[in-house]
């Protein structure tokens, strides 16, 4: 098991955590002994957004004794009158059902607290002005809630979260088809996804990833936006290198569904490549780096994926972007521009170009702190783009 530290606390959250809308169509024995077996081997992140409040009782029943070593995604905007999920913005169903939630799973506080599924400008305001987002701050001041959050599909609508300055977490739905604009829910602008991922990481909120493999579509080459075949690995490795994720959330039903996924940290490198996207991606996605790495290795000894990773972040104001490129042990200078990188690229990036921009791009930043005489000892500044990236 491999684990991420949330930027703005001190959990390390599980890589692959599960996703619990469907499990509830299994029977409640194989419900208790997936979710026994998942704690058992290092899942500890759990999305209760379930599709049944039943479903909240068995997971009471399988971290008994070690409430400790999970992590609770609640969300305040789903509801269980009926004991079947339900959405709603009514203030006190939404409260109704959240002490539910907490006594059907015998605990007292929620680790991270999202308000639910947020899509359209007036849901925002409408939670915003009804006393909904004031709610779940007032238990987060409690300590009922611990981190606060929000689910969404929509770039626009998580830009309006983190803009509140308030949020830790967010969860997203995110695989190669949405990014790229196919499927149902591939809401956005192939840009504005790859900003609202850039952003998350610069204000340091982590994004968990709901929907990684498209709802197994992506997994059927016959039913896939790609018109072609992914695998878990693949969907999975894709998501983790997209900047601020912290961990996938795929469902699961049994305890062969949570092997499946668990065989990711035992597969070679060769198995996860997604590198294959370059035959089924929109011409218009061609051009863009997306951190694969295939290119390696570079004869420079350059980490190409993270280099373009801090030198995209630091173009939009990430005060940590440059610290982590300077900390590199091998730099964009090192390109001796021999075009391995590009001859073997599935995106058709041009490296050897970029390679140069990005040096003078952090070789302008160096010179810029040097010769500014207010700039203070040691902080950090958000720098203009220097002509050469205007053009």
């Amino acid at each position: 098991m491999e684990y991420r530290k949330l930027p703005h606390g001190e959990e390390r959250i599980s890589t692959i955590g599960l996703g619990m809308g469907n499990i509830y169509l299994s029977p409640d024995d194989v419900v208790e002994e997936t979710l026994f077996y998942a704690v058992d081997h290092g899942i500890n992140l759990y999305d209760m957004c379930c599709g049944r409040m039943k479903v909240y009782e068995l997971f009471g029943d399988a971290v008994a004794g070690r409430r400790d070593k999970v992590y609770t995604q609640m969300h305040f905007g789903a509801v269980y009158e009926d004991e079947n999920y339900g959405r709603s913005r009514k203030l006190e169903l939404v409260k109704r059902s959240f002490d539910k939630m907490l006594n059907a799973v015998k605990t007292d506080y929620t680790d991270f607290g999202y308000i639910h599924c947020i899509d359209e400008e007036n849901e925002f305001e409408e939670i915003m002005n009804n006393g909904t987002w004031d709610y779940v701050c007032s238990l987060k001041e409690q300590g009922v809630v611990r981190h606060l959050g929000f689910s969404t599909h929509t770039p626009a609508m998580a830009h309006r979260f983190l803009q509140t300055g308030m949020v830790d977490i967010c969860m997203f739905s995110l695989n190669p088809a949405y990014d790229y604009g196919l499927g149902e829910l591939g809401n956005g602008r192939m840009g504005e996804r790859a900003r609202l991922y850039q952003e998350a990481e610069r204000l340091g909120v982590g994004i968990t990833v709901m929907k990684p493999f498209a709802g197994g579509q992506l997994l059927n080459g016959k039913q896939s936006p790609l018109n072609m075949t992914l695998t878990r690995f693949q969907c999975i490795q894709y998501a983790l290198d997209r900047p601020g994720v912290l961990c996938c959330l795929p469902g699961g039903g049994c305890v062969q569904d949570i092997k499946d996924v668990l065989a990711f940290y035992e597969a070679d490198e060769s198995r996860k490549d997604y590198s294959v996207l370059g035959k089924a991606v929109p011409a218009k996605a061609m051009g863009r780096c997306v951190y694969c790495n295939h290119c390696a290795p570079c004869p420079g000894g350059i980490d190409i994926g993270l280099v373009n990773k801090f030198y995209d972040l630091a173009r939009i104001g990430d005060e940590f972007a440059r610290d982590h490129y300077n900390k590199l042990s091998v730099h964009a200078d090192a390109c001796v521009q021999c075009g391995h990188c590009e001859r073997h690229c599935p995106f058709h990036v041009k490296q050897m170009s970029r390679m140069k921009s990005i040096k003078e791009y952090f070789t302008y930043l160096i010179e810029r702190q040097i010769n500014d005489s207010s700039h203070k000892k040691g902080a950090i500044v958000n720098f203009c783009l220097p002509a050469y990236e205007k053009r």
